[in-house]
């Protein structure tokens, strides 16, 4: 993949959806613990498919899973989940649905002990990792960091949450800075 005119990472093209979420969310450092278990759980889902796919449907998934607010999705069972395959407006996986279920009830009890945002953060010291890669080719699917990542949350109950999955995550949440250095985002995001 080759930068585009406007020096940004190619990985977006240039369908507008993707051009404004790497413009304005993608590697933008998330602090809100709850935001950030929003897009684990949509980095979950992504799983298998492109991320422009779970995009699309992000609105639908917020319905589904109201706003994703853990402290009610926590107490889902069984009807919630032969609901929620029903729904043909998010991806219909009853794993990765049973997993959303699962990492709400992992999500509260590491809020509740330390706080979510603190115990990713703390992988990084608080500081977003400045990756300087010159091109796409450049960027890896996971790093040991995301593997010690990948771990801990495994460790604390979640699932869907192997080290090219939370990698993924760690990109977009900010936790690590992989714009290109080709573009404008890397230097805006601190690089």
């Amino acid at each position: 993949m080759t930068p585009s005119p406007e020096g940004r990472c190619p990985w977006c093209g240039s369908d507008p959806l993707y051009v404004a979420y790497h413009d304005t969310e993608w590697g933008v450092p998330e602090r809100d613990g709850r935001a950030l278990w929003e897009k684990l759980i949509l980095d979950g889902f992504q799983a298998g498919l492109a991320w422009i796919t779970i995009l699309r449907k992000r609105g639908a998934f917020r319905r589904a899973f109201v706003e994703f607010r853990p402290e009610v999705i926590a107490g889902w069972g069984e009807a919630d989940v032969v609901r929620l395959l029903g729904d043909a407006g998010i991806v219909r996986s009853r794993s990765k649905i049973e997993a959303t279920i699962g990492n709400a009830r992992a999500y509260l009890k590491i809020e509740e002990r330390q706080g979510f945002a603190d115990f990713l953060w703390r992988h990084v010291d608080g500081s977003p990792v400045q990756n300087r890669f010159a091109s796409h080719g450049e960027v890896p699917a996971e790093t040991p960091l995301s593997q010690r990542v990948s771990k801990d949350l495994r460790q604390a109950g979640f699932r869907f949450v192997g080290p090219v999955i939370t990698y993924a995550f760690m990109q977009a949440t900010g936790l690590v800075n992989d714009h290109l250095v080709t573009c404008p985002r890397h230097r805006a995001l601190g690089g």
